[in-house]
C-alpha cells in the first residue's frame, strides 16, 4: 500500500486536512487555487451572500464545465475511432501497392 501524506489546505476560509498520495499533491493545490479563486470571483460579483453559497455557486460551475466538456471528448474520441480506422485502411492499400 503506497504511503499517504497529510495535507492542510483552505477552501473559501476553512481548512480541511486530507491524507493523499504524494503524486496528487501538485493537482490538488492547483485544484484549490482555481477553487477559491473562483469563490473569491463570485464574493465580487454577488454581495451579501454567506461563503456556503459562494462554495455553492463554484459547485455549480464547475459541474457545468465538466459537462460542457463532455461532450467534446466524445466527439474526440469518436474523431480518434475513425482517423485509426483510415490510417488502418491506408497502410493496407500502400502495403498492396507495394506487393505489386
Amino acid at each position: 500500500m503506497k504511503e499517504l501524506i497529510p495535507v492542510n489546505i483552505v477552501i473559501a476560509e476553512r481548512t480541511y486536512r486530507l491524507k493523499i498520495d504524494p503524486a496528487d499533491e501538485e493537482l490538488l493545490r492547483k485544484t484549490v487555487k482555481l477553487i477559491n479563486d473562483k469563490v473569491y470571483e463570485f464574493k465580487s460579483s454577488f454581495a451579501g451572500k454567506d461563503m456556503q453559497d459562494y462554495v455553492a455557486m463554484v459547485l455549480l460551475w464547475f459541474a457545468t464545465e465538466q459537462t460542457k466538456s463532455s461532450p467534446d471528448s466524445f466527439a474526440m474520441k469518436d474523431t480518434t475511432a475513425k482517423l485509426s480506422s483510415l490510417e488502418a485502411m491506408l497502410d493496407k492499400t500502400l502495403a498492396e501497392m507495394k506487393s505489386e
